[in-house]
């Protein structure tokens, strides 16, 4: 298979897996406490696009409700967070030159939890009204990562050693921050809804909501993509990369704040998943190569099929509950990645 994956074209790779993430969303939708068929869903689909009607709209029937309110916007929210957070591992893994680098390595998941923590147990950003929780999470991952590029930059250029110690830094006063709030705060309701928070959900998705992060996730692709030849310089080294007449500082501080707002974006809608950005990328990497003109719209595409086939298996694994998505990735994606790095270092399994 990994022969086939680096021999195939780029073009033929994207097809394949456009056709596997099209399935992977009709078993999706077809799957839950009500099963439907996929000529069912088919039907419903097109009804709706025909009948140029508001998706919400009153008495179209438990079928129209089921796909267009309930399973549809959250399945597409699930492949645009998978796509964003599996490009921006790519991206982060190029930057701090470390395959075990995700997107939250420099502190956002930190800020993130402060900017959540401070909104449901302090009333912070109250006036947002129902997406408070998201919006100050937002905020507070963007923050620090603004905050890991000010402190690298202090005293000289930014470099992969900097950033990680700058960002374990802000992660850890964040995360003080979060620890101190959550102890004095007299709210167990409060703490309960952080703790969910923190697992991840996609259940929060809305069709408003959609076309921004899609938008937003879909131009951070296209940038990246665009930016395949600075990525893979960036594995040689800023050194290296000076020699061939390229300066890396500029892009890589312009890769920071476009990863920092597609991760803020991500938390905003669905809180945290972990591992995406992290098992993603290394797999597709095991398969392409490193080449990141491949890397990048590979582990797009890759991370979207991952997600939302992590979010059906979440909605029918235990019945009548849905398992947190964070929890089952975590649950997969540790074992897995482990499986992989011992196997790709010490060449279990035929290798």
């Amino acid at each position: 298979m990994q022969a086939f994956f680096s021999r195939a074209g780029l073009a033929l790779l994207c097809v394949l897996l456009t056709a596997l993430l099209i399935a992977a969303l009709f078993w999706a939708l077809s799957i839950g406490t009500v099963d439907l068929p996929p000529a069912v869903i088919a039907a419903a689909i097109l009804d709706q696009i025909q009948s140029g009607t508001p998706i919400d709209m009153a008495g179209k029937g438990p079928v129209h409700d089921i796909v267009w309110l309930l399973r549809l916007p959250r399945l597409l929210l699930a492949a645009i967070i998978g796509a964003g957070l599996a490009t921006c591992g790519v991206v982060m893994q190029a930057i701090v030159k470390n395959p075990l680098a995700d997107p939250y390595i420099l502190g956002i998941s930190a800020g993130a939890s402060l900017g959540a923590t401070s909104a449901v147990l302090l009333g912070i950003g109250a006036a947002f009204g129902e997406n408070a929780v998201g919006i100050a999470a937002f905020l507070g991952a963007f923050a620090v990562s603004v905050g890991v590029l000010f402190i690298a930059n202090i005293g000289g250029r930014a470099n992969a050693m900097k950033l990680l110690l700058g960002g374990m830094a802000l992660s850890a006063v964040c995360s003080a921050f979060s620890s101190f709030i959550v102890y004095f705060a007299n709210d167990k309701e409060g703490i309960q809804t952080i703790t969910y928070w923190m697992m991840g959900s996609l259940a929060g998705a809305k069709w408003e909501h959609m076309a921004i992060i899609g938008g937003i996730v879909a131009l951070a692709v296209l940038f990246f993509w665009s930016q395949s030849r600075i990525l893979n310089l960036m594995l040689l080294g800023d050194a290296s990369a000076i020699t061939l007449g390229t300066d890396l500082h500029p892009y890589r501080q312009a890769y920071l704040i476009v990863s920092a707002l597609v991760v803020g974006f991500a938390v905003f809608a669905a809180g945290m998943i972990g591992f995406v950005g992290l098992v993603v990328p290394h797999v597709v990497r095991m398969l392409v190569g490193t080449d990141h003109k491949r890397l990048v719209p590979v582990s797009a595409l890759v991370g979207a099929i991952f997600l939302v086939v992590a979010d059906g298996l979440c909605r029918v694994l235990i019945p009548h509950t849905e398992l947190p998505i964070g929890i089952l990735i975590s649950l997969v994606g540790a074992p897995a990645f482990i499986y992989l790095m011992v196997k790709r270092t010490y060449g279990f399994g035929g290798q």
